[in-house]
């Protein structure tokens, strides 16, 4: 597991989550941890280390 640090696209405060390097790559919903509202995370690993990373608002 990788702490990864972010910008929450809703409210903009800078917020971190754990990623399974383990995992070659993942697409899932999480929580703000400030705010709230639901976050698409996508993210790649390779050779344990995120080498692509992206976090987007579920709205349309």
């Amino acid at each position: 597991m990788k702490e990864y640090f972010f910008t929450c696209p809703y409210c903009w405060d800078k917020i971190s989550m754990l990623i399974d390097v383990s995992v070659d790559s993942q697409i899932y919903i999480e929580d703000c941890e400030t705010c709230c509202n639901p976050i698409e995370v996508s993210y790649s690993t390779l050779n344990n280390e995120i080498s692509y990373f992206e976090a987007n608002s579920i709205e349309q």
